[in-house]
């Protein structure tokens, strides 16, 4: 019995012993004296049980006809097959003319096990963020790309980083995208002025963190994946990155864009500037404008910068892992580092080093912190980007080749697999023969000569590899039957 029913039992009885009257119960029941009256000959003859409601576990008057429901479920399973409710909703009534409620349908796929097109997912909780106290305990960043000069000019990605505790802008610079040359740049800048600050807010780029779903083997063992460039740069600095899963997280960043670029372009229409380089020669004397109007001062007054340590140019780097060569050189693309000999006349052949690409081009060798040569900047122009990622760099060069072959193949089947006449994007038919030519190259050298586009149609992972028959497995039972084969037969009677 629910709440109100078991109420009822309670003012019912005490009207049958006549402590309370009739009056009184329906009074406290909000019913009629003649309902109450009934709800007491009930409770006389039946019990407890006689004062549940009469219509309950009875189908509902409103309840459509199985006919009709019958007729929804084959439609929906049928002819409208993967139609989300909203758009079934409406095919049922202009085109089958049948009245229903999105509610109804919704109701008659789920009876019928049928899973939902697009699950709808409750609006999620948002509340206030409060600022960070003292300066410097967190910095938020984030790149706006935007018509900053107007027709004047190019389009341009301002970067920018800005501090939680005060708003004040930090660093500003202008690129044509957002890429690992800027975000170092900018957080150089914000290093050498400000300081090292606790933590970074920022979205979740490919700059900052890992975004794919590849995880390597020793990524699974460790059970935390390989940061990134930037990110490696962060982790030696000290500071942690906090990645927004969406821009109301970082929500001060994005009203300053909504600032700047009210304010920003009509600054450089005044004076003229028309060129990325004289916009980014003024952004300083913009945020020394800037922040005295719209900067405030933090919760808790001592600031909590840290110095940034003396090799600063050398942890803001990309590094990578080489073996030196007999020659004792290390190649890092197309560029080529000598390294010196050791002592008593003592080389680095074979030897395994780590290899910093910094900010202005310059390439150190390094091996147990020490540096073994450097090499200057190839020029002003240079532009630092990742020549390949740290959990790659990880690999070794087996797995990397077979990773690489692994996508061509992949890529070769879907491109084979293709109706004709699709306009799906991939590989023209030169590229898809040039890339059989190579997988075929790449099996013989290694001696392993298959049909590659065959193993890469076939799924069963028993028959994706398959030895040659010059291979070790195979030559000792080639050899065996070769023996057998040459073997003299035995006369009769011998």
């Amino acid at each position: 019995m629910s709440r109100k029913e078991l109420l009822r039992a309670g003012l019912v009885k005490a009207a049958l012993a006549g402590r309370i009257t009739n009056r009184q119960g329906a009074k406290s029941l909000r019913l009629s004296v003649r309902q109450f009256q009934r709800l007491k000959r009930r409770l006389e003859t039946g019990g407890d049980a006689a004062l549940r409601h009469q219509s309950r576990g009875q189908p509902s008057s409103h309840r459509l006809p199985a006919a009709l429901r019958t007729k929804v479920t084959t439609l929906l399973t049928t002819v409208y097959a993967g139609f989300n409710d909203v758009h079934l909703t409406e095919k049922l009534r202009e085109v089958e003319q049948l009245p229903l409620s999105r509610e109804s349908v919704r109701r008659l796929r789920r009876a019928a096990g049928r899973p939902a097109q697009r699950p709808r997912r409750a609006p999620r909780y948002r509340r206030r963020r409060t600022p960070a106290a003292a300066a410097g305990a967190l910095v938020q960043t984030d790149g706006s790309p935007f018509d900053w000069l107007e027709d004047r000019g190019p389009r341009l990605t301002l970067l920018g980083v800005i501090d939680d505790a005060t708003g004040q802008i930090l660093a500003l610079t202008f690129r044509a995208a957002e890429d690992l040359q800027g975000y170092t740049r900018l957080f150089a800048e914000v290093f050498t002025t400000h300081g090292l600050p606790l933590a970074v807010y920022g979205d979740r780029l490919n700059v900052f963190v890992r975004n794919d779903r590849h995880w390597t083997l020793e990524e699974q063992l460790a059970g935390a994946r390989h940061p990134t460039h930037l990110g490696r740069m962060f982790q030696d600095l000290g500071i942690s990155y906090i990645s927004a899963h969406s821009p109301q997280a970082k929500g001060r960043i994005e009203r300053l864009w909504a600032t700047l670029q009210d304010r920003l372009p009509s600054e450089l229409r005044v004076r003229g500037i028309k060129t990325p380089a004289a916009a980014e020669a003024y952004l300083p004397e913009f945020i020394a404008d800037f922040n005295p109007r719209f900067a405030h001062p933090p919760a808790t007054p001592p600031a909590v910068w840290r110095r940034p340590p003396r090799d600063l140019a050398l942890v803001l780097s990309c590094r990578y892992t080489r073996a030196v060569a007999r020659d004792h050189t290390i190649r890092l693309g197309e560029r080529q580092v000598q390294l010196p000999s050791r002592a008593h006349g003592r080389g680095y052949a074979g030897l395994r080093v780590e290899v910093r690409e910094l900010l202005d081009g310059r390439l150190v060798v390094l091996h147990d912190g020490r540096v073994l040569a450097t090499q200057p900047s190839p020029g002003p122009h240079f532009v630092l980007t990742p020549r390949r990622s740290p959990s790659a760099e990880r690999q070794g060069r087996r797995q990397r080749q077979a990773t690489a072959m692994r996508k061509a193949l992949t890529e070769l089947a879907r491109a084979e697999t293709r109706p004709a006449g699709s306009t799906t994007n991939g590989p023209p038919a030169e590229a898809r023969a040039e890339l059989a030519g190579d997988a075929t190259t790449h099996d013989r050298q290694g001696g392993r000569y298959v049909d590659t586009l065959a193993r890469a149609r076939n799924s069963s992972p028993r028959a994706q590899w398959r030895p040659a028959p010059s291979h070790p497995w195979r030559r000792a039972a080639t050899a065996a039957v070769e023996a057998t084969k040459r073997r003299k037969p035995i006369p009769p009677g011998g």
